[in-house]
């Protein structure tokens, strides 16, 4: 009877640890995953990154406003000035005029 009750906790402890193995292989694999996403997280911020700053060069987004937008540069004589108390926008500024709201 005492043998058997030993062979038991042997049998119980043998499967015990196959199954702490199989957990153990199994999180491994799964650690290794995530690393590997990791990475490759890791590496398209950086190229997002890069991509951005190339994005974002002054000359490039003024290049675009320009072409594509069709903006130009604000002068003189295409700005209106609006009058605060009112709201009514006045005739374009010449050069060397004061603005409405330094009247």
């Amino acid at each position: 009877m005492f043998n058997l009750g030993l062979a038991m906790a042997v049998v119980c402890s043998a499967l015990y640890l196959v199954n702490l193995q199989y957990e153990s292989r199994h999180l491994y694999a799964e650690l290794d995953r995530a690393q590997t996403e990791s990475r490759q997280v890791a590496v398209e911020n950086n190229r997002l990154q890069l991509e951005k700053r190339s994005q974002s060069n002054s000359s490039r987004v003024a290049k675009l406003a320009k072409s594509q937008l069709q903006m130009v540069t604000a002068t003189p004589e295409v700005t209106v000035y609006v009058d605060g108390a009112t709201g009514h926008a006045g005739a374009p500024v010449q050069s060397g005029v004061k603005a409405l709201w330094q009247q």
